[in-house]
């Protein structure tokens, strides 16, 4: 079982930047591919950027050159840097966590809500 804790989210104006964490709980971190997703108000919930646990990066064309997912194996802890922020960037970003071997072993935190002004 992992635990992931969001943080990191508020409002801010068009242009600015934010960096959002998610905090894991457990020993394995390590053996997890990490995930930002997010969802705004009635849409699907949509990728954002995701990083392997060999550290590759792949990030969804609308978020390409202003964000960067990153993580910390010592500190359980993945990273999204959001840079140059849009209102339409305003959503509920949520953490995911997917083992490697085993697809069950699949969670979520709870979000965190970014509000861009215009």
């Amino acid at each position: 079982q992992v635990q992931l804790v969001e943080s990191g989210g508020g409002l801010v104006q068009a242009g600015g930047s934010l960096r959002l964490s998610c905090a894991a709980s457990g020993r394995t971190f390590s053996s997890y591919a990490m995930g930002w997703y997010r969802q705004a108000p009635g849409k699907q919930r949509e990728l954002v950027a995701t990083i392997t646990a060999g550290g590759s990066t792949n990030y969804a064309d609308s978020v390409k050159d202003r964000f960067t997912i990153s993580r910390d194996n010592a500190k359980n802890t993945v990273y999204l840097q959001m840079n140059s922020l849009k209102p339409e960037d305003t959503a509920v970003y949520y953490c995911n966590a997917k083992h490697v071997l085993i697809p069950r072993y699949d969670y979520w935190g709870q979000g965190t809500q970014v509000t861009v002004s215009s």
